[in-house]
C-alpha cells in the first residue's frame, strides 16, 4: 500500500529545511512559489492542459509579426 501524501504543511515544511541556513525570507519564498508552479503543472498534464511545442512555436513566432518590430 503507498505511503500517503505529505500534507501541504509538510511539504512546505521539507522545502523550508532544505534550504541553506543563511537563506533569505525572499529565497525561500521563491522556492516555496516555484515548487507550486511545478505542482500545477504537473495537475495541469494529467487533466490534459497542455500545449504542444509546435503550438508554442507559432505562438512564439507570430510575436514578430504583431508589432512590426524588427528582432534581427
Amino acid at each position: 500500500m503507498p505511503s500517503p501524501q505529505p500534507s501541504v504543511k509538510e511539504q512546505m515544511v521539507q522545502i523550508i529545511e532544505a534550504q541553506p541556513e543563511d537563506s533569505s525570507f525572499d529565497e525561500i519564498l521563491r522556492e516555496l512559489a516555484f515548487a507550486r508552479m511545478i505542482e500545477r503543472g504537473l495537475e495541469n498534464v494529467d487533466q490534459g492542459r497542455t500545449v504542444s511545442h509546435e503550438e508554442v512555436r507559432r505562438e512564439i513566432e507570430s510575436w514578430g509579426r504583431e508589432g512590426g518590430h524588427d528582432h534581427a
